[in-house]
């Protein structure tokens, strides 16, 4: 089946993830930046979707480790804080991608010091003629199965900048192991595999998505993510503890709608203990309602392996979705759409 409606070949993308990563640490270590970075008191990853994502991965890896702020910015504009002790690092997978490169714009008027990460287009083009450092990755992926070519290389430019220390060394070989031996189960299409077992339960639900913010709240986003672009299927996420401050009391009203959705808790061994116990009293609220509910928790020698063996479980989650619904999972329709209208009115 997953042939018939897989012609673009997403598996082939999602079960390269482990060597993507071996590969990116690789182009990672031959990265050569040819201007100074001093002084730097903040950072901001400029991006949108598949390539955003890849600054949150690395600020929950390498949280440990950052000693200065690190933001996130997705949109056409970069804080107004940002000035010449702020490094803006521009991550865009295709290149051309019309937010990231006016947030380039934006961070050069306020005088920050910028590289970019990027297959080419646009962004490269100005990063050069600016005289700015701009990473090249490999092209030919989706932007969301490029994970690896994006949270890499920005790890390792803040490595080279010498804003942190990495601990890659600590951890990359056993979670591409990890992960490479998950693999073999979790693209089996039977009911050995317990992800495509997952997937029957979900494919045809609104999935809602729940972790602690301080742990799998990235991988939490993540998997909403390509469930929507993978399986083409409405999802949500939150994190606590701030779920617990507002959004448990919407599961009161409008039951009726509850059997079209499946909750699932992405938990792992450092979540916060305060926030385990509320995981906790919340599942059995949720149970009180009738909601369906499922937790995925992760085993491992490191919370980063952990956290990738995760963010690769929801990968395969989405493709199974996907080809349940007898859906390509390549093609984002919607997305080519409007930034084709877009391109109309510049």
């Amino acid at each position: 089946m997953t042939e018939r409606f897989d012609p673009e070949n997403m598996f082939e993308s999602i079960w390269n993830f482990p060597d993507n990563m071996k590969d990116a640490f690789a182009l990672g270590n031959k990265i050569s930046l040819n201007h100074a970075y001093n002084n730097i008191q903040n950072i901001v990853i400029a991006g949108m979707g598949g390539s955003a994502i890849g600054g949150d991965v690395v600020s929950v890896l390498e949280k440990q480790n950052l000693n200065v702020p690190m933001v996130v910015c997705r949109g056409y504009s970069v804080p107004n804080w940002v000035n010449e002790n702020t490094l803006v690092i521009c991550s865009s997978y295709s290149g051309n991608t019309e937010e990231t490169l006016a947030a380039l714009e934006d961070a050069h008027m306020k005088n920050s010091q910028i590289c970019g990460i990027t297959t080419g287009g646009k962004i490269a083009e100005r990063l050069r003629e600016l005289e700015k450092d701009v990473v090249i990755i490999p092209s030919g992926l989706q932007p969301r199965a490029a994970l690896a070519f994006s949270f890499v290389p920005i790890a390792k430019c803040l490595e080279k900048t010498g804003v942190i220390s990495l601990s890659f060394d600590n951890w990359m070989e056993d979670a591409i192991e990890a992960i490479s031996k998950a693999r073999e189960l979790y693209s089996q299409e039977n009911e050995n595999n317990p992800v495509y077992e997952l997937a029957q339960q979900v494919y045809d639900k609104i999935p809602v998505i729940y972790a602690d913010n301080s742990t799998l709240g990235v991988a939490a986003v993540r998997l909403k993510g390509q469930i929507c672009e993978n399986g083409k299927m409405l999802a949500y996420h939150n994190e606590l503890p701030e779920f617990n401050h507002n959004e448990i009391v919407g599961w009161e009203n409008n039951p009726d709608i509850y059997e079209k959705l499946f909750v699932l808790w992405l938990t792992d061994s450092d979540d916060n203990p305060r926030v385990k116990h509320r995981q906790e009293i919340t599942q059995n609220i949720l149970n009180e309602v009738g909601a369906d509910q499922y937790v995925l928790e992760m085993t491992g020698n490191s919370f980063q392996e952990r956290f990738l063996h995760s963010v690769h479980y929801g990968d395969w989650l989405s493709y199974w979705c996907a080809i349940l619904h007898g859906t390509d999972p390549s093609p984002v329709e919607k997305i080519s759409r409007l930034k084709e209208e877009l391109s109309r009115r510049p």
